[in-house]
């Protein structure tokens, strides 16, 4: 009887042990299709952590191209899924996971002011279902305004470029704009694009006007329409200071911004914990400890302004 209890036992953890490992589901949604690099390097990092996509692990991502409805429309689509947790690049995506769910876990990235936007209570202790990586603070904006006074100098205006149904809500930015153009003798415009063909409309009446420059706000809209938007620029001979590296890249001038890239690892890590059972409210919001000065050469040569060696120093990249 012993060897039969020993047999069973045995017989008992073998089967256990063959049991198929619980596939977990992840729901992404993405701004815009410019960040499908983030993705990568998101899916890399799980890997890395131990799960294995259709072994323990099932990702769906969705794309919401920097239109404000179709974002909505696959938001309520994701949450429909219940997916243990979800991840939501940018603040109109989370605005958007926050009216759908206040119960399945939300990591997320790219996002301005999470306070502000009522996504958690404090930065420390998040308190509810969401947490994640906060991009930008308030000070960028008055940063925008002085590197594109100092490189291109001459500038007496500025406007700033944005979709409001998809951009960070500019009152976060404002008041360190409104200090550095009074500060620097600039006058401040807004000029609202809702869909791509207004685009072109912003940039040539910029063009019109002598000493004017062209701020293009944090804004998935703006993301999805980058490369329109640097070749316009350049075709209107407009200075023009940008929120991500991949403008500088495609063509801008000039970005001032953190690296939106880095923190997708960090998110999944904060997934894996969430999936092995840490509150998001356990999890703090981190913020970003450094920012990156990026200048296209080229570009400013084409546009005839010559810059200054002293920012070339400070440039963390240069493109020529």
């Amino acid at each position: 009887m012993g060897l039969v209890g020993s047999f069973a036992a045995a017989w008992s953890l073998a089967a256990r042990a063959q049991q198929p490992e619980r596939v977990r589901r992840i729901g992404v949604l993405m701004a815009d299709p410019s960040t499908q690099s983030y993705v990568t390097a998101f899916r890399g990092a799980l890997t890395k952590l131990g799960w294995a996509e259709g072994s323990n692990l099932r990702t769906e991502v969705l794309w919401g191209d920097g239109n404000a409805e179709k974002i909505r429309s696959l938001a309520k689509e994701l949450v429909d899924l219940r997916p243990d947790v979800i991840v939501g690049q940018s603040t109109p995506v989370v605005i958007t996971l926050v009216r759908e769910t206040q119960a399945i876990p939300i990591v997320f990235v790219n996002v301005a002011d999470p306070i502000g936007s009522g996504f958690v209570v404090s930065l420390a202790r998040p308190g509810g279902n969401l947490t994640g990586f906060m991009t930008d603070n308030s000070e960028l904006g008055g940063k925008w305004v002085e590197l594109l006074k100092e490189i291109a100098p001459r500038t007496v205006s500025v406007a700033l470029m944005f979709n409001p149904t998809t951009a960070v809500p500019l009152k976060f930015y404002m008041p360190s704009i409104q200090a550095a153009a009074s500060t620097s003798g600039i006058e401040v415009n807004t000029r609202l694009v809702y869909a791509k063909e207004e685009i072109e409309d912003v940039i040539a009446a910029q063009a019109r006007d002598r000493g004017s420059g062209l701020i293009v706000m944090p804004d998935p809209f703006n993301a999805a329409n980058g490369e329109q938007i640097t070749l316009l620029a350049a075709r209107y001979r407009v200075p023009a200071i940008y929120f991500r590296r991949e403008f500088t890249e495609a063509g801008g001038l000039i970005a001032y911004a953190n690296d939106f890239a880095e923190q997708f690892p960090q998110a999944a890590a904060y997934v894996d914990r969430i999936l092995k059972g840490t509150k998001p409210a356990d999890l703090p919001v981190q913020a970003p400890t450094r920012f990156e000065l990026i200048i296209n050469l080229k570009t400013a040569k084409a546009l005839g302004l010559d810059v200054p060696f002293g920012m070339q120093q400070r440039a963390d990249a240069l493109i020529e």
